[in-house]
């Protein structure tokens, strides 16, 4: 009996899959149909013209901008460093890079001292470990510092004031 109703069933859907079937003629139609509305698009287009529109130019002035005066909000941090090599350093100081191995900061300041900047190495203690801050220049005021940081960001991302306790 089960057999029977299974076998029912699977006559029922190859006869509803069978019937779903699209006939070429169908799809014929709809590309004939679709030929004719494109050959009376393009037989229309090429009789109509169109009146061409006039432009106006107009002039547009460059927007100038003004430097950045205004460094009160820029973050500094403050550190208790030791001198190690290098320029002296001043009370702001713009760090570069920030290495655990001193050779490493020492390389880095003799490349910046190439470029022409009084750079120099720092030592900090921070949570027990021991830090050389590789300084590019420093500045005796915050501004200066601020300015400058800004100038060496693009070629140092990551750059940092640091305040000398």
């Amino acid at each position: 009996m089960k057999k029977i109703l299974l076998m029912g069933a699977a006559v029922c859907a190859v006869f509803m899959m069978s019937s779903c079937k699209s006939k070429e003629s169908a799809y014929k139609k709809a590309y004939e149909k679709a030929k004719a509305q494109q050959t009376e698009t393009v037989t229309a287009a090429t009789t109509t013209t169109t009146p061409v529109q006039q432009v106006t130019t107009q002039t547009v002035t460059p927007v100038t901008t003004t430097p950045v005066t205004d460094y009160s909000n820029v973050a500094v941090r403050n550190e208790s460093v030791a001198f190690v090599e290098g320029s002296p350093l001043k009370q702001y100081g713009v760090v570069v890079a920030s290495v655990t191995i001193k050779s490493n900061g020492v390389a880095l300041m003799q490349k910046l001292a190439g470029q022409g900047y009084n750079s120099c190495v720092a030592q900090a203690q921070v949570n027990g470990q021991t830090f050389y801050r590789v300084v590019a220049c420093s500045y005796d005021t915050k501004p200066e510092a601020a300015q400058k940081r800004a100038q060496l960001e693009g070629q140092y991302p990551g750059a940092w004031l640091l305040y000398k306790k």
